[in-house]
């Protein structure tokens, strides 16, 4: 995720600085100070990409020399607390190649400092972190003084004002925001964010083996003494305002526990005394709020600026969810259809409800799909209806070759969100109330932006469609908005795989799904798809020979190999590729400087695109194969069938494309898949990895990386899946039995959630005198439940149809909660909870018939405070479940029996979250249908059941 950092200081000789020393660091160069008489030489510096002197119009151009500029600037000042320079550094994103980087910063120095008049020394350095990744940035040195042909005359004080250098950090933001979304990268940053986001805390510099040797001698580096600096700072920062962490910390993730958060202030705080410092702010900021505990029995925090966020994507989904206002007539629907046949597809009746289901009238559609159940060629067939009504249809996705695909398998014109964004920013292709917008791969979309586009959508009166798998890769960005959708407003379901070309390779794919991964292992192993060996070197190796072996024996075949990190990908893209050398299937190689550094391509060789270009039609991803490549010109054969032809000058983000990232993967469909597997992989990637293919996926590893089998299915079975703030809400809780504890903070949400989530109420003064409880409980119980549900159904009426709640409404609502509460406690809290999952019964209760809904009402009072009523229900539940899925399987209804199964699968998941409940169905296991002996926790031996249930037959494609 591209990241903010702006920031601006004097080199002083006050204190101690050097213009000459400075340069030389920064520019890693040796110079000569004629002042000091001394060389600072720091030409041994790693990490710097690029330097050079910008000078503006008028000054002599002798002055380009960095030496002789700053000894210029040296000379002119004549104070000993002089200032010698201003020092801007700024972040470059990372999601910038070197070259693109470079640009952009030349770009911005040139149009801000030196059209000002100011000399810039820029220097671009490319570090990287200890994570591996890359931490690109700039230092720009500036001059302070006016300057002419005859060198520097007096200082120019308007380049010290404040409000230019906050125009500079707009400008910033600006200008990276507009590259990004040219480039089609999914990526943004805010100027604004530094006080309130969390972003304005300083990158910290890599230190090195030799500074890390100089601190253990108790000697001191400029680099490490920098080092330290950026710490104390960052700490200073977050002591004088303690929401950083917080905004900063929800950047990626929508919670996070204690021990995450002292990882992120050790990171940015100086000593022990300083991290108990803002450990201790953070923990008593108002913006901290407190959510209850996880499964794993640590407490889960978020801050409200999170939880406002998710309300607002609620209220957003609400609104969509109760407009009817893309409505068409049955003839566009058969009339669609019909050619759909004519050219060969008939839906398949998953595809045919999720059809009806997305173009019926309502303005939000919500489809989950297994990887490969054919949901492009539904959403193509309604595209058809869609046109054929007269409606605009846009797909959006998160990546560009996920918006590729999605127009290629549907026909649907596609984008990526980052580029559409940056259009509506820009005033240009705004959506209308004839809009329909598919977003594809919906569950790889962070909540903040899931957000901003279905709230422009909601406001524009457009329809959004929202197609993904919350279970396959997940968000970049913090929390699970899909999901969270998909919770709320349920969706139709797409489970019959029809990618797969065996019966058993489907049934496997739905193990996945369904995170059953080691019995999907276990599959392939029984069928030879697994492969050991000693290292990871070595599975490398046998894995470059199958592919090339099957490469050979079905040359036509599409195929890819998959691994976790680029480094990985880099080795098996030279493997293949000096496999193709030596069997002289290659033309002459041309060494180039692409963006990701020098390569050898050759005629006859596959390539993956690493950029969008429109002008070219290519995407992040796209495939071809090399049709004539020179010094400065290539031509590829793109796999959809197309032929580009570019300078080099004008495109170079070209890479050999034999082996891809599982993230790079997602959406695309091949004949055949090999898989590097690596200690990075977890159960949605694995998913992801084992599922693109048709024919046929053979996975490799190294004993080095995993011991055995077992090793491997446990690590790729490890559940990575992200959460909301609103998972913790006690609404959630009750759905997935969750308990939460009682508020431990002032700052802790509060947990009351309910039917009107959201609905704001004042308490009147005065209760209506009619709604106040009458002498005899029974009865007085009785009417408060009857006048309840006459006011519950006339506002979800309103809401229904988009009205506004009228103050009478409010008013009433509150007085009937009131007399609610005064019958018994948490009475209204009870009646909401069995009117929310038993709707029937507020017709049957507003009609005088309240027994059944007081009984309800009962039971989940005595499921609020009860364990033991919990897994009774549980044991009900399940009982139920069993006997409705063993029906359908004798009546060979098998999509309805594994939905029934997916049911009773989260069901045995849902105990995690439960430990009293598990607890007590340990002695219950007989009822359950589990063996005494199990020693496994009951949800997974539950889980398993199922699991093996299917196995023998039960959710094979049809």
């Amino acid at each position: 995720m591209a990241l903010y950092h702006f920031s601006a200081k004097m080199i002083s000789r006050a204190n101690g600085s050097s213009a000459l020393a400075s340069a030389a660091y920064r520019s890693a160069s040796r110079l000569h100070d004629q002042r000091l008489d001394r060389h600072h030489d720091f030409s041994n510096k790693a990490g710097v990409v690029h330097s050079e002197v910008m000078l503006p119009d008028g000054a002599s151009e002798h002055l380009a020399d960095r030496e002789k500029l700053w000894n210029a600037v040296e000379a002119a000042e004549v104070r000993k607390d002089a200032q010698l320079a201003r020092e801007i550094e700024f972040a470059i994103p990372r999601e910038l190649s070197q070259e693109q980087g470079i640009e952009l910063a030349r770009e911005f120095v040139r149009q801000e400092f030196v059209s000002r008049g100011m000399i810039a020394d820029l220097n671009v350095h490319w570090d990287i972190g200890a994570d591996g990744e890359p931490k690109p940035h700039a230092h720009i040195m500036l001059t302070t003084r006016k300057v002419g042909e005859d060198g520097f005359g007096t200082k120019n004080r308007d380049w010290n004002h404040t409000d230019l250098l906050e125009k500079w950090r707009e400008r910033w933001a600006e200008h990276v925001n507009t590259r990004l979304a040219e480039l089609d990268i999914d990526a943004r940053v805010d100027h604004r964010s530094l006080a309130a986001q969390g972003i304005d805390i300083e990158p910290q510099h890599k230190i090195g083996p030799a500074a890390s040797r100089m601190a253990e001698q108790g000697l001191e580096s400029e680099r490490l003494a920098e080092h330290v600096e950026i710490a104390r700072n960052n700490g200073e920062k977050l002591l004088a305002n303690p929401a950083l962490a917080l905004d900063a910390i929800t950047h990626g993730q929508a919670t996070f526990t204690t021990r995450d958060l002292a990882t992120f202030v050790h990171r940015h705080s100086d000593g022990k005394e300083q991290f108990d410092q803002v450990m201790a702010a953070v923990r008593a900021s108002p913006e901290l709020v407190k959510l209850g505990k996880d499964g794993r029995g640590e407490d889960r925090f978020t801050s409200r600026d999170m939880i406002e966020i998710e309300a607002r994507l609620e209220r957003a989904t609400v609104k969509l969810d109760a407009s009817r206002g893309h409505g068409m007539d049955e003839q566009h629907r058969k009339l669609a259809l019909a050619r759909a046949e004519m050219h060969g597809l008939v839906l398949s009746s998953e595809q045919r409800s999720a059809f009806d289901h997305v173009t019926s009238g309502k303005d939000l559609g919500v489809v989950v799909g297994y990887a490969g159940t054919g949901k492009s060629a539904m959403l193509g067939v309604a595209r058809e209806a869609w046109e054929s009504a007269g409606y605009h249809v846009q797909g959006l996705a998160l990546s560009g070759i996920a918006a590729e695909n999605l127009e290629n398998g549907s026909g649907i014109a596609s984008r990526t969100i980052a580029s559409m964004e940056h259009q509506w920013k820009q005033g240009r292709d705004l959506l209308t109330e004839r809009s329909i917008v598919v977003i594809d791969e919906a569950g790889m979309i962070g909540t903040r932006q899931m957000e901003r586009v279905l709230a422009e959508a909601e406001k524009r009166h457009a329809k959004v469609v929202l197609v993904g798998d919350p279970e396959q890769l997940q968000a970049i960005e913090a929390g699970a908005a899909f999901r969270s959708v998909v919770e709320r407003h349920g969706a139709t379901e797409i489970t019959d795989i029809r990618r797969q070309r065996e019966d058993w390779q489907r049934l496997a794919t739905r193990q996945l799904a369904t995170e059953r991964t080691g019995e999907a292992l276990s599959a392939y192993r029984q069928h030879d798809a697994i492969h050991a060996a000693d290292t990871r070197e070595a599975a490398r190796a046998d894995l470059i020979e199958r592919w090339d072996r099957k490469r050979q024996q079905a040359p036509g075949d599409s195929r890819i190999i998959l691994t976790h990190t680029n480094d990985e990908v880099a080795a098996l893209n030279q493997a293949a590729r000096g496999r193709l050398r030596a069997r002289g299937e290659l033309g002459e190689d041309v060494t180039l400087q692409v963006e990701k550094g020098e390569r050898q391509f050759a005629a006859g060789e596959r390539v993956m695109f690493g950029r969008n270009e429109r002008s070219l039609g290519v995407k992040n991803g796209s495939l071809g194969r090399i049709e004539s490549v020179s010094a400065t010109r290539m031509a590829v054969l793109l796999d959809d069938g197309r032929s580009v032809a570019f300078d080099l000058k004008d495109y170079a983000a070209v890479d050999h494309g034999y082996a891809a990232t599982v993230h790079k993967s997602q959406g695309v469909t091949l004949d055949r898949v090999h898989v590097l597997a690596t200690p990075g992989l977890d159960r949605h990637a694995a998913y992801v990895a084992l599922s693109r293919h048709r024919d046929g996926v053979d996975l490799h590893y190294g004993r080095d990386d995993f011991a055995d089998h077992g090793r491997l299915v446990a690590t790729l079975s490890r559940e990575r899946s992200k959460d909301m703030a609103s998972d913790y809400a006690p609404a959630f809780a009750a759905r997935r039995q969750i308990v939460l504890p009682a508020p431990a903070q002032e700052h802790q949400l509060a947990p009351k959630r309910d039917m009107f989530a959201g609905l704001k109420l004042r308490v009147p003064p005065d209760l209506t005198p009619d709604l106040l409880p009458t002498p005899d409980p029974a009865t007085a119980l009785s009417q408060a439940v009857k006048r309840h549900a006459v006011i519950v159904r006339e506002m979800r009426l309103a809401r229904s149809i988009g009205a506004p709640y009228t103050a009478e409404q409010r008013q009433t609502l509150i007085a009937s909660r009131a007399a609610l509460d005064a019958i018994r406690p948490n009475g209204r809290i009870d009646l909401e909870t069995a009117l929310a999952k038993n709707l029937g019964l507020i017709e049957e209760s507003a009609q005088g018939r309240t027994t059944a809904t007081i009984r309800a009402m009962q039971m989940e009072t005595e499921l609020r405070v009860s364990a033991e009523e919990r897994a009774d229900t549980f044991v009900q539940r399940w009982q139920t479940l069993e006997r409705q899925r063993g029906l359908l399987i004798c009546k060979y209804e098998t999509a309805f029996a594994n939905e029934v199964g997916d049911r009773m699968i989260g069901m045995a998941k849902s105990l995690e979250r439960d430990p009293q409940v598990e607890s007590i169905l340990r002695n219950r296991r007989a009822q359950l249908g589990l063996p005494e002996a199990d020693v496994r926790s009951i949800g997974q031996g539950l889980a398993d059941m199922i699991g093996r249930g299917r196995s023998r037959g039960l959710g094979i494609g049809m």
